[in-house]
């Protein structure tokens, strides 16, 4: 099986999206969200949770929200 290398996964949406932009490189992206509502995110912080490159050589990226800490000192 080959190495799969993920170069974007993890990293802030916005840097990526900045990155890809320059680049020149086709991608679209899709929303990943908890599902209970118990868990808030702050939908303003997202970040690269999969990606996936696509037949025609684009990318496909799944984007979740960080999630809000219930107290400052637990934030990320």
């Amino acid at each position: 099986m080959a190495d799969v290398v993920l170069r974007y996964v993890g990293r802030p949406f916005a840097e990526v999206e900045t990155e890809l932009q320059a680049g020149g490189i086709p991608f679209t992206t899709e929303m990943t969200r908890p599902t209970r509502a118990f868990f808030k995110t702050e939908e303003r912080c997202l970040y690269v949770v999969r990606e996936r490159v696509l037949p025609d050589g684009s990318l496909r990226l799944a984007l979740a929200a960080r999630l809000q800490a219930s107290a400052p000192e637990l934030s990320f």
